[in-house]
């Protein structure tokens, strides 16, 4: 692990001095308690927690992944796999149960989804929609078509 740090001044006497650093072992460094708090204090917790579990050999790339790379290649994956992968972490949960990834699903295995549909989808959720049974999803339906009848009777 390297830590380097710039002394910035508009000081006269300071504008020779040099950079600092400061350079350990990955062992030292999890010994080295005062370094990983200033890490923490700089940088935040999170990229804290990254370099410890890099100087203990754990490398979770997948954790790191952007969003949109991630929705794509769990879009791939079974049903059955989705719900496992949910299982790994918070972020992987949210990713998993969230409305982009269940909109894909659903998109690539309905035929057609009407807009009444998508309106019912936006107010109950894509995952919701999905796991509907064809009788609920009509009955669901034409109760929002009964809901938007009687508005238009009473305006």
């Amino acid at each position: 692990v390297i830590f380097r740090w710039w002394r910035i001044s508009l000081r006269n006497e300071c504008r020779e001095a040099r950079p600092g650093e400061l350079k350990e072992s990955h062992e030292d460094f999890l010994d080295d308690s005062s370094l990983q708090i200033q890490i923490a204090i700089i940088f935040g917790a999170r990229v804290l927690e990254h370099v410890l579990n890099l100087c203990r050999g754990k490398f979770d790339f997948l954790e790191r992944l952007p969003v949109p790379l991630l929705l794509y290649i769990i879009s791939f994956l079974e049903l059955e796999d989705i719900a496992r992968l949910s299982q790994v972490s918070h972020r992987l949960k949210m990713i998993c149960n969230s409305n982009a990834l269940w909109e894909g699903i659903v998109e690539n295995l309905c035929d057609t989804i009407t807009p009444e549909m998508r309106e019912l989808a936006q107010e109950t959720g894509w995952k919701q929609l999905f796991f509907t049974n064809r009788l609920q999803l009509q009955l669901q339906l034409r109760r929002r078509r009964q809901k938007h009848a009687e508005k238009e009777k009473l305006t």
